[in-house]
């Protein structure tokens, strides 16, 4: 009879689930010992760079990661990570390891309180199986639940007792998730976008999650629809070099029913109705225009402000959508047009910095983009062309990006990075475990000593001056140096291009000092 650790480990290898990403404590020894020679831990240096890699790592890999955690403080240390895993729809499975069954009455240290409590509700499935032998089947209805759509994390802890314990046999299952709401339901969103006017699409990350952005562009094509994309996507969903491309619509109220006044049939796929920042008055869209929602998030659709909710998975539906809906013979609408980047002046401008990124860059490199205070330039100066190409924070817990990054890296894809200084010091610390990977990443840095994205919202609601937002004397330079990772720094326009080269050869932290500015987010 199997052990609960070798049983445990029998569970991931059928998962694809051995590369390990965590931190490791007391509680989760014996769960390491006799570690497999077929099994990869990953080490990071605090728990939330842990649960960023991994996530990275499941989105290049396509299957769910597993993250190590340390009791009930190395679970505390990585909610803000959980969080935006559960927003972003990554397929994770954490497991904490929790003290000795026999001492949790007494309340020992390192101990977990009601510790499946603990990461709800930013957790998909959590659960403490009430028996030593049942840890390994909790392991595989845990990785179900994961990677049934939507994903998301999922939570496991385990007293540290339970490993050496014997294993129940654990059954033989399987999830086939792919499904679409039936024939009736998508044909109605088919008749609407055959008599609409001016049809709208608003992409979600949900389209790039499901492998459907060739299905997404088919469909556009067919119906001449504009493309938006939904407002704060964690993923890009259509190629933002197509003339049916329009931008990203912003996260205000006002705004995105202003962007679709022209439109008389939206349909979004993939994204909530609608994710907003910024609060303003208003309808959600015009008076009398259709909006259809397709999504697998049945609290998605529970909760859209406005439409008709279509449940599918999202490849599926689209497909069969493209199927159902007739080509279309109205104009084509406007191509949007792109402004030139600005010249490369001191000092020097994130938009200027960002142009000289795109026109440098492997077009083949993944992009992981962390800077609040950049995000539309960076949209602007830098399409996103290619399924699985983009990864950003869709639920703004900042000190996402670097380690996402890390993680992309570490499955084998060139990678580059754009951060904000504030956000990455959130988790700087993940530069170590790419040092110590040799991980192909390179990381820049628009550098403009503040958190400038706060500054914003404050101007924005007549805040002018807000205290604790400046960020000055700050040395990354020397930071990921001791983390053994290679950096530099700019702050000439002549130096920028050449440092950008070299540092595109990476890895390489290139940190760029930027102005603040003074605009508006949205």
């Amino acid at each position: 009879m199997m052990s609960v650790r070798e049983s445990f480990f029998e569970v991931c290898r059928t998962a694809g689930m051995t590369t390990w990403f965590g931190n490791p404590g007391s509680t989760e020894l014996r769960m390491l010992r006799d570690w497999p020679d077929d099994f990869d831990y990953v080490l990071a240096l605090q728990e939330a760079s842990a649960v960023g890699a991994a996530a990275g790592y499941a989105v290049a890999t396509g299957r769910a990661a597993l993250v190590s955690l340390h009791s009930a403080g190395g679970v505390g240390h990585a909610l803000g990570a959980v969080f935006n895993a559960y927003r972003d729809r990554v397929p994770l499975v954490v497991v904490a390891g929790q003290q000795t069954r026999a001492m949790l009455p007494t309340r020992p240290f390192l101990s977990a309180d009601e510790p499946a409590a603990f990461p709800r509700p930013y957790v998909k499935w959590s659960h403490q199986p009430e028996r030593a032998a049942a840890v390994p089947t909790a392991l595989a209805e845990a990785h179900r639940v994961a990677m049934t759509p939507p994903r998301g994390p999922v939570f496991l802890s385990v007293p540290e007792d339970d490993w050496e314990a014997p294993a129940d046999p654990v059954p033989r299952r399987a999830v086939r998730a792919a499904f679409t709401a039936g024939p009736e339901a998508l044909r109605e969103i088919a008749e609407a976008l055959d008599a609409a006017r001016a049809p709208a699409i608003v992409a979600g990350p949900g389209i790039d999650e499901d492998g459907a952005w060739a299905a997404t562009v088919v469909l556009a094509e067919t119906v001449r629809a504009v493309v938006w994309a939904a407002p704060m996507p964690s993923r890009a969903a259509f190629p933002e070099d197509h003339p049916l491309f329009a931008g990203y619509l912003p996260p205000v109220r006002s705004a995105v029913a202003g962007l679709l006044a022209g439109n008389d049939v939206v349909l979004v796929i993939g994204a909530p109705v609608f994710t907003y920042h910024v609060h303003s008055e208003g309808p959600f869209l015009v008076d009398g225009a259709r909006l259809f929602h397709m999504d697998c998030d049945p609290a998605a659709a529970a909760w859209a402000a406005a439409g008709t909710s279509v449940l599918t998975t999202v490849r599926a539906g689209v497909e069969e959508l493209a199927r159902l809906v007739k080509p279309g013979a109205r104009p084509d609408p406007p191509v949007r047009a792109r402004t030139p980047a600005p010249p490369l002046t001191d000092p020097l401008g994130a938009d200027a910095v960002l142009g000289v990124l795109d026109r440098l860059r492997p077009p083949d490199a993944v992009l992981v983009e962390e800077a609040p205070s950049h995000k539309d330039a960076f949209h602007e100066r830098i399409p996103v062309t290619r399924p699985n190409g983009y990864l950003t924070t869709g639920s703004g817990a900042l000190g996402w990006g670097l380690p996402v990054a890390v993680g992309r890296a570490i499955a084998g894809e060139r990678v580059i990075c754009v951060v904000g200084d504030g956000s990455s010091l959130y988790s700087i610390q993940a530069l170590w475990t790419a040092a110590r990977r040799r991980a192909p990443l390179t990381v820049v840095v628009l550098n403009n000593r503040r958190y400038e994205a706060v500054s914003a919202l404050g101007r924005r609601i007549g805040i002018p001056a807000v205290p604790g937002v400046d960020l000055p004397e700050l040395d990354l330079v020397s930071l990921a140096r001791g983390f053994g990772f290679p950096a530099e720094r700019v702050t000439r326009a002549a130096e920028l291009p050449a440092a950008l080269d070299r540092a595109l050869d990476g890895p390489c932290l290139l940190d760029v000092a930027v102005s603040a500015g003074a605009g508006s987010l949205y």
